[in-house]
């Protein structure tokens, strides 16, 4: 888009109380069957008025039809047996029950697409839709079947793609994928996750983006955090293939982190969404603060390439908490915005 600073979220959004469960992470549904559906696009439309209200310019759905940013599109794939599970360390960090991939995977239909052509209907605001990365949807699964990180990765990296081109078709204007398992598996980053990634982006002629931050504000996140020291560069590792890559916006987390800033300078030339905002934090930050965390982004990235983001998701904040971000972001980006044009 033309605006200078355009903002947008990186990931979910609360769900409303009557959906699921508040202020908690992947929540099972309050409601079922034909209900749900309704359900689900009357959270869709609440999240995108949330947005508009608060300033937003590049708007989502809040991942309101989702409930788990991975998982929910798995499901909708064959050759995983989702009753058949088994426990698995998630990006070296904690275990979980996982589905079972059992067979050849692939997608009879599309997962989302209906769900974007509503949201493309309901705003004339740029729309991005969020997609679960290849390397982080083997990490959320049990392979009996592949045998290899590397070919699963692959077979989903071709079905990802399918789904993204019928979702450019719908009017999303950027694809995102979520791949926070590259800030662990550095190796398979480089050796073939990201030129899985570019399989996953083929084609497109929308934005395509991938986001890369240190995960939810759970206990095993914000505790793993504690154990990387004074700087955190993990970056350091995986944006020199970004910068050579297909990939065209890159989204990381600054705010409250101890990434350093001039890690940036190494995917000097694309487009970067710098996380702004906390949200493993319920304080709401000043608009200030956001503008002081945009400000020391600018000396590494240039003000046309840059879109103030979230860090992360924001499903397991209250709403209330949730909005006031929301509101900061954008009127943080305001004052930079402001800045850079009596330059």
């Amino acid at each position: 888009m033309n605006k200078l600073l355009p903002t947008l979220t990186a990931g979910s959004l609360p769900k409303p109380f009557w959906l699921a469960e508040p202020e908690t992470l992947w929540s099972p549904w309050k409601i079922d069957g034909a209900e749900l559906a309704e359900a689900k696009r009357d959270a869709l439309r609440v999240a995108l008025v949330e947005q508009q209200s608060a300033g937003i310019d590049i708007v989502s759905d809040g991942e309101q039809t989702r409930q788990h940013f991975v998982t929910t599109f798995i499901e909708h794939l064959t050759g995983v047996d989702f009753e058949k599970r088994q426990t698995v360390t998630i990006r070296n960090r904690y275990e979980a029950s996982v589905p079972t991939v059992v067979g050849a995977v692939a997608r009879e239909k599309p997962v989302f697409v209906e769900d974007a052509k509503f949201l493309r209907e309901q705003t004339n605001r740029p729309i991005k839709w969020a997609l679960p990365g290849p390397m982080t949807m083997i990490d959320t699964l049990y392979d009996a079947h592949y045998n290899s990180r590397e070919k699963l990765a692959w077979e989903f990296a071709t079905i990802l793609n399918e789904e993204a081109r019928e979702l450019e078709a719908a009017g999303v204007d950027i694809i995102q994928f979520d791949e926070p398992a590259f800030n662990v598996f550095f190796d398979e980053v480089n050796d073939w996750g990201i030129a899985a990634l570019e399989r996953a982006i083929e084609g497109l002629q929308c934005e395509a983006a991938v986001h890369i931050c240190y995960g939810y504000g759970i206990k095993a996140n914000t505790d793993w955090k504690k154990t990387l020291g004074s700087e955190w560069r993990q970056y350091e590792r995986t944006f020199p293939r970004l910068q050579a890559s297909g990939i065209g916006l890159i989204s990381l987390e600054c705010q409250n982190s101890h990434v350093p800033m001039d890690l940036i300078e190494l995917v000097r030339g694309k487009k970067v969404m710098i996380g702004a905002i906390d949200v493993a934090n319920d304080a709401i930050e000043t608009p200030e603060e956001v503008a002081d965390t945009l400000r020391k982004a600018l000396q590494f990235v240039d003000a046309d390439k840059l879109y103030p983001c979230t860090n992360c998701g924001m499903a397991p904040l209250s709403r209330t908490v949730a909005r006031g971000k929301l509101r900061a972001l954008a009127a943080g980006a305001e004052i930079v915005r402001k800045e850079l044009d009596a330059a």
